[in-house]
């Protein structure tokens, strides 16, 4: 005889499976329902979603085309759907509906985290497609600095601050430094949180001195990808030695300039002074002599450095503290068209000087908020010095770009003047072209 506690148990595994399948075959009905009988049920629906990496705050464009039989594809409704990361399910975001040969496509609203969308014309669905979003980071400039001129040690430590959007509170913030031949490695130099506010601050003392582009890395929890914020730049020199001080009239100084180099001996009239100075990795060779004034001051011949150059000066039996002067690329830039449509390229193209066969190269988009700017395309530079970058642009609406070249040990980073480039939608999805593989990936570099 069946016990009464064995009975139960199969009664109570049989209502749990019955609940199973209820809610699969109400998952399965959805479409069902939201077709509400009309044609449609039989269609085939495809999606694409460009560009498939955004920074918070940017639109995307998806579009497809339906294929219902026999020849029904015209103004058939299309909803689009959305489900945000941390969320259970999906929601409606957006619908249209087909033209006369089955095509659609709709600009989302502005995307702040990472989705899947999915299209339906009623029980048909599309293969989910996923969308990844980068959190729209703010590096500020650091308080009180001169220019763009830094200096070691602790007495000399600043503090970075900035901010996070979409708030990611608790995320990891990592200060990178870039240090590498040719613009392409990013190096850990301090970490942080955010905060409650979206807000984050880290205070770094500088040891080497030298070029110092600086970013900060958001690593999320998990509603956004890793994050770059916008690129500062500056020249990291010693801290001054009061009794011989040393300055640079213009730093950075463009490839081809010239800047001049001056300071006081403290308490030595007529002293000759010597400038010495070196590129990075070599030793101090002697550049120029000159006599201290009545007062002590001095200054040398301009100075046409090629690359950037640390130098110091001698004299009385005492020594400068290094001065950093970072000498800029040349860039040019010119693009392509100044309107495009839905999914054609926009293609960059100019010069860099001096030319090294390799350097990373960025096209970059300025932020929503127009607080800096984010690398969106990558290329490199040949060896003449000459480069061409494409990025194919989808979502309806105005872009503002410019071409950059990131910094080395041998000469600081510059970018261009900013391009405003107009995206129209297309009369028919039909035309539109799918994105290319690499039209959203960003610099490998400096993820960790």
């Amino acid at each position: 005889m069946r016990s009464y506690k064995l009975t139960s148990a199969i009664l109570a595994a049989a209502a749990l499976l019955a609940l199973a399948s209820a809610g699969t075959a109400s998952a399965r009905g959805q479409h069902l329902k939201h077709s509400n009988g009309i044609p449609g049920a039989n269609c085939r629906i495809s999606l694409n979603v460009a560009p498939r990496l955004v920074t918070s705050g940017e639109t995307v464009l998806a579009y497809g085309q339906a294929t219902c039989p026999p020849s029904n594809e015209a103004g058939q409704t299309v909803t689009l759907y959305q489900r945000v990361a941390g969320s259970s399910g999906f929601a409606v975001a957006g619908t249209t509906t087909t033209d006369s040969h089955g095509f659609y496509q709709m600009t989302t609203a502005p995307e702040t985290t990472n989705s899947q969308f999915y299209a339906a014309i009623g029980s048909s669905v599309s293969r989910h497609r996923p969308l990844k979003v980068a959190a729209q980071v703010t590096l500020l400039p650091v308080e009180g600095s001169v220019a763009n001129a830094l200096h070691t040690g602790r007495r000399n430590a600043v503090t970075f601050k900035g901010s996070v959007s979409p708030n990611d509170n608790g995320a990891l913030v990592i200060l990178q430094r870039q240090n590498a031949i040719r613009g392409n490695e990013w190096h850990r130099i301090g970490h942080t949180i955010v905060d409650t506010n979206g807000q984050f601050a880290l205070t770094h003392a500088f040891v080497a001195a030298g070029a110092s582009d600086i970013r900060v890395l958001v690593k999320s929890n998990k509603r956004n990808i890793a994050s770059p914020s916008n690129v500062l730049t500056y020249d990291i020199s010693q801290a001054q030695n009061p009794s011989l001080t040393i300055f640079s009239a213009t730093d950075p100084v463009p490839y081809g300039g010239s800047t001049v180099i001056s300071g006081t001996v403290a308490g030595a009239p007529n002293t000759t002074v010597t400038l010495t100075g070196h590129a990075a990795h070599n030793p101090f060779v002697t550049i120029a002599t000159a006599k201290t004034d009545s007062e002590g001051k001095y200054s040398f011949p301009a100075s046409s450095p090629l690359v950037s150059t640390f130098y110091k000066v001698t004299g009385a039996g005492r020594n400068s503290s290094v001065l950093y002067e970072g000498v800029k690329y040349l860039l040019t830039a010119a693009a392509s068209a100044s309107t495009v449509t839905s999914g054609q390229s926009v293609t960059f193209t100019g010069t860099v000087t001096p030319a090294r066969a390799g350097h990373a190269i960025y096209i970059e988009r300025q932020n929503v908020a127009g607080t800096g700017f984010h690398v969106i395309s990558v290329g490199t530079v040949n060896a003449d010095g000459s480069y061409s970058i494409t990025r194919n642009l989808y979502a309806p609406g105005t872009d503002v770009l410019r071409v950059k070249v990131p910094g080395d040990p041998e000469n600081g980073g510059t970018a261009s003047n900013p391009f405003t480039i107009t995206v129209t939608p297309l009369t028919s999805a039909s035309k539109i072209t799918p994105e290319p593989p690499g039209n959203s990936t960003l610099p490998p570099e400096g993820q960790s």
